[in-house]
């Protein structure tokens, strides 16, 4: 036998697959924190998105109507911004009431409050709007907008 050729013994090589192993386990946890993280994220915007639209159809509504007040047939009819006060939607819905099934697992909330908090301006001819947007386990998203009758 030469003294030149040598191999690797077997606890040499337990060692090496440990040390692979640990670093590969450290690595693959990294991962998944970063990619929970990434969804997290995701569904935060989409909850963003969801309370956007809702609050800018509300601020497309009178809070004073110059015609009267129609006949209430629905969401689409609804031409004042009190008659969202208190809406629930399990689950999203477009302007239509029509339900978007991608976006089912959001709770949409709103509330609608006469406001005093804007200078010359009388809390009567005012409106406060919170639009919440939740989806569970961790996502919460809360936008709020001011209407007014000029």
């Amino acid at each position: 036998m030469r003294a030149t050729e040598r191999g690797v013994t077997l606890i040499e090589l337990v060692i090496a697959i440990t040390i692979v192993a640990i670093a590969a386990t450290g690595i693959l946890g990294a991962l998944s924190a970063v990619a929970t993280r990434s969804a997290d994220a995701m569904q935060q915007q989409q909850a963003i998105s969801i309370a956007q639209a809702y609050l800018d159809e509300i601020l497309q509504r009178w809070v004073v109507d110059p015609g009267g007040t129609p006949t209430n047939t629905g969401r689409s009819s609804w031409n004042l911004v009190d008659n969202y006060a208190g809406l629930v939607d399990i689950g999203a819905r477009d302007q239509f009431d029509n339900p978007i099934s991608a976006l089912s697992a959001y709770t949409v909330s709103v509330s609608v409050s006469q406001s005093a908090a804007l200078s010359g301006i009388l809390a009567s001819a005012a409106r406060r709007i919170d639009v919440t947007v939740t989806r569970s386990p961790n996502v919460s998203v809360k936008l709020t907008g001011y209407r007014t009758a000029y």
